[in-house]
């Protein structure tokens, strides 16, 4: 199955740019550096080091060899590589991203507040505070007005963009976006590493305090930053895999986004490290910065520091660039998650991207109003994506491990040859989830000693397995319903063909318009 000139990336480089895009995000600016410094430095470096190995590469490389074979969105997909019974599981794993995607667009809104507020020099003060900053942050979440005006514009940014296709869209925005994300972020690390006192920051984060790899909350942390920050099992890069060439390598590009990720988080502690421990006036200070949670590092400490910092306006315009280009070119990969399933249901791109976006923006409103919705959410569909990997690997075993990686992983046009271990991992890929999946939930329960079992608090199990449980059934109820309504895929097999033939003939006839 052949797809159009617009509806496939044109260079290596282009797939390897959007696919970097999508994988880094804004925690690999916030949460990479906070939780490094908190599980020992170079300790966690190595543990996250092997957790890419375990967990983010062999599932990243699942995911496209199913988008290569089937060349469908996620409903589709899971199809034709599952078989027909099984279709409820695409719809689980676009359910899950549209669902980050509703309030990950504010994320992103946020990330455009604070760089219009960088180039106004809100944070030039040189008098200016954690306190000040603190009550910018508040007041800003605190005005509905401005925080769905941020959200809408980053929901308009995505559309402008996914509209315009693959290569028209997509590649020639991030081949723009990524290096320049790259070169603006390096130039904030040169500048927080040449700060006097910035060496116990780089100290900090580069120092290998061994005895952490023998503590279990390192490595566990260590696989949730490698499952999240890189995208793998989000079902993200399963659909920007569809519109790859025939020939294109899959193992080497797979290493390439993965290792580029963590660059990006490594080149952030870099420069958010030092710049904390050489501005903050106390030690005491410099690690309450680094505890006080991804928001409140980013838009309270740090900007703070920068008012203190020479050349502080110009750094903090390239900070929150960097910042906005890594949430923009994630938002990105969700939106298509959603516009390809409805193409291969017969819409036009037009339409799909239309409605996408404006439901995007609809849904994501209360997320925007109230930062207890968007907390909640985070943590239920965060949580969420870890079951989805968890049926991406099941997809795989089901469909023949050995199989895929010989077959797909390791074609004739290969640039790198995958071994057996990467069929052992997905095979044990159950194993580490029930670890991962087991830690939060243990976590989450803790919080609500006695209540974790109520569906209506922020950050309790009941809340997830209630959100979740509503998800998954109407799925399932709609699982014929959806396989018969998206077009034939490049494996569909002859008994496949036969039940989908009636909505083939309304695919073929033009479908949606």
């Amino acid at each position: 199955m052949q797809t159009s000139s617009n509806s496939q990336f044109k260079s290596r480089f282009g797939f390897i740019a959007a696919a970097i895009g999508m994988a880094v995000g804004t925690g690999n600016m916030w949460r990479f550096p906070r939780v490094a410094a908190a599980n020992g430095g170079g300790a966690f470096l190595v543990a996250l080091t092997i957790a890419m190995f375990v967990y983010a590469i062999p599932l990243l490389l699942a995911e496209m060899s199913i988008a290569r074979k089937t060349r469908l969105g996620t409903v589709g997909a899971m199809r034709d590589f599952m078989g027909r019974k099984f279709t409820w599981i695409g719809g689980w794993l676009a359910l899950v991203a549209m669902g980050v995607m509703f309030y990950y667009s504010v994320v992103a809104g946020w990330t455009l507040k604070y760089l219009v507020l960088s180039v106004q020099g809100t944070f030039a003060q040189p008098d200016i505070t954690p306190e000040l900053t603190q009550s910018i942050w508040e007041g800003f979440l605190s005005s509905p007005i401005q925080t769905i005006f941020f959200h809408g514009l980053s929901m308009f940014f995505g559309a402008i963009v996914i509209y315009k296709g693959v290569s028209a869209g997509i590649e020639k925005v991030t081949k723009i976006m990524v290096p320049t994300l790259f070169v603006l972020i390096t130039l904030v690390a040169i500048r927080g590493v040449t700060l006097p006192g910035a060496s116990a920051g780089l100290e900090f984060l580069f120092t290998p305090n061994l005895e952490y790899l023998l503590k279990s909350q390192t490595w566990l942390e260590a696989f949730t930053q490698a499952a999240w920050s890189t995208g793998a099992g989000w079902a993200l890069i399963m659909t920007y895999a569809v519109y790859t060439k025939e020939k294109e390598d899959l193992s080497l590009n797979c290493f390439i986004v993965g290792f580029g990720d963590v660059l990006v988080g490594l080149i952030a502690s870099t420069a958010i490290l030092p710049t904390v421990y050489s501005l903050s006036p106390t030690i005491e200070v410099a690690e309450a910065a680094m505890a006080s949670g991804n928001n409140g590092l980013i838009f309270v400490y740090l900007s703070a520091l920068f008012g203190n910092m020479p050349g502080g306006t110009l750094i903090a315009i390239v900070f929150f660039a960097a910042l906005a280009f890594a949430a923009l070119s994630s938002l990105l990969s969700m939106i298509e998650v959603g516009v390809l399933n409805l193409q291969d249901a017969g819409w036009n791109r037009g339409k799909a991207t239309l409605f996408v976006c404006v439901s995007g923006f609809i849904i994501g409103i209360p997320s925007a109003y109230s930062i207890h919705f968007l907390d909640n959410q985070d943590f239920v569909w965060g949580v969420g994506l870890l079951i989805s990997g968890l049926l991406i690997s099941i997809a795989v075993m089901k469909y023949g491990v050995e199989k895929v990686r010989c077959e797909d992983i390791n074609h004739a046009d290969s640039d790198m040859y995958v071994g057996k271990w990467w069929s052992f991992m997905i095979r044990i890929f159950p194993l580490v989830f029930v670890v991962i999946f087991g830690w939060w939930t243990w976590q989450a329960i803790g919080w609500y000693p006695g209540e974790w079992w109520k569906p209506f608090e922020v950050f309790s199990p009941g809340t997830m397995a209630f959100q979740w449980g509503i998800g998954a059934l109407i799925m399932i109820w709609l699982n014929d319903w959806l396989a018969d309504r998206i077009k034939p895929g490049k494996i569909l097999s002859s008994e496949q063909n036969d039940k989908v033939k009636i909505s083939n003939k309304k695919f073929s006839e033009g479908g949606i318009k």
